[in-house]
């Protein structure tokens, strides 16, 4: 008789787990109480980075946070607030933004991203989900001040250490790669190793798939566990089942820290906000780019043209901070000076919560305190990314084998 195995959580990482296991045969369920059309999911910039080598815990970052954190319109922005968890969350994330840590970490993250994509390149030749847009145009990172230019520089020469494809774009070859940029763009980083995708394309036909291949779906909260004395999860209790379980996994994203709270666990994440706005009309724009200044990713995806970005920390909750949309709307329009977002595409944005790690690395692996549960969560705003990476390590470890890289690194017992 197979093996169950319930997975909390709908997004990429929870269904890219789901993909893995109906391969090797298992019995699998996956439990959201959302609707199958939101989340970060559906609503983040599609790219897949293997060029995204910086953890978000880094010195910078914890300069720019001060800096912005009273600006609710800044790209990173840190409410404020007297809660328990997101204090001991901060102190965390400080501890964990030195040079060292962000330096150990390179490897680690640039592994399981080019894991991942081999694995939605094999998705794409399987057939299994039809075919859905996977385009090799790699990621400009474009710059107005010579500052960021520099900096990003400095970053670049690192993934090209690191045997990642990477080039420098002065003006002249910018503006000949993608026409209608802003002429005081100084200049860009073009990482040819990245490559982007269409979410709201492949989550309905991954889903349709495993429902296909017999995956249950139970669209309720849970609500507790059952455990008994010899340190397993015997059930995973929703809204209104009580479901046996031999492996639990907890790929729950933003809602992984209060779920694990029924468990006895801590797991430190904080939701990390993000907006899109989506323009369904021809904007000229071909290559995926990151606004540098602004923070802010430009997608062409597959019928229109995404505009992502901002990290917002103010706890779970769906909140749209019209200041934060008009930003991103503001960003856009100045490096694409033919482009005006229109009052209605702003009005139709839409926000999801990423998982952030104190440390900035994700939770992949099998949690002590329970000899049948594995966690999957914390990935932030590489969830899409390393979703089906992640998906595959969780797989491999149900199945007992030897995962594909060194998952220490992201060890869900590690201590801050």
């Amino acid at each position: 008789m197979s093996k169950n195995v319930h997975i909390i959580g709908g997004g990429i990482v929870g269904l890219s787990c789901a993909y893995a296991l109906v391969k090797k045969d298992y019995q699998v369920c996956v439990i959201d109480p959302k609707t199958e059309a939101s989340g970060a999911s559906y609503v983040n910039a599609g790219y897949l980075t293997p060029s995204h080598i910086m953890t978000l815990a880094s010195p910078g970052m914890i300069k720019k946070g001060l800096k912005w954190m009273w600006n609710s319109s800044s790209p990173f922005y840190v409410k404020p607030r007297f809660n328990r968890d997101f204090l001991s969350w901060s102190w965390k994330f400080f501890k964990s933004a030195t040079p060292t840590k962000v330096a150990a970490a390179i490897k680690p993250i640039k592994d399981i991203n080019l894991l991942s994509e081999k694995v939605y390149r094999e998705m794409l030749a399987s057939g299994d989900l039809g075919d859905f847009l996977l385009e090799d145009k790699g990621l400009l990172m474009l710059y107005k001040t010579h500052k960021a230019g520099l900096d990003e520089g400095e970053v670049a020469a690192i993934a090209a250490r690191e045997g990642l494809a990477v080039k420098s774009l002065d003006p002249q070859g910018l503006h000949q790669l993608q026409a209608g940029l802003d002429p005081d763009i100084k200049g860009a980083i073009h990482y040819l190793c990245d490559s982007h995708t269409t979410p709201t394309q492949i989550m309905p036909a991954l889903r349709n798939y495993l429902e296909k291949a017999g995956v249950l779906f139970i669209k309720e909260a849970v609500t507790g566990f059952s455990t008994s004395p010899n340190s397993k999860i015997d059930f995973v209790e929703t809204t209104s089942k009580k479901l046996q379980s031999d492996y639990t996994v907890l790929a729950a994203g933003a809602w992984s820290q209060e779920l694990a709270k029924k468990l006895r666990i801590d797991l430190p994440v904080q939701a990390g906000k993000g907006y899109k706005i989506d323009v369904h009309r021809p904007t000229g724009i071909e290559y995926p780019a990151i606004l540098m200044e602004a923070k802010v990713a430009v997608t062409p995806m597959k019928g229109f043209t995404r505009f992502a970005g901002t990290m917002e920390l103010s706890g779970v909750n769906t909140t749209i901070r019209k200041e934060r949309v008009q930003a991103i709307a503001s960003a856009a329009e100045s490096y694409y000076p033919g482009l005006k977002i229109t009052e209605e595409e702003k009005k139709a944005a839409t926000s999801g919560l990423r998982p952030v790690s104190p440390d900035g690395l994700p939770y992949i692996g099998w949690h002590t305190s329970y000899n049948n549960l594995l966690v999957a969560s914390g990935h932030a705003m590489m969830g899409w990314s390393l979703g089906p990476g992640t998906g595959k390590i969780i797989g491999q470890l149900i199945a007992g084998q030897k995962p594909d890289m060194d998952i220490g690194p992201f060890n869900p017992n590690r201590k801050f």
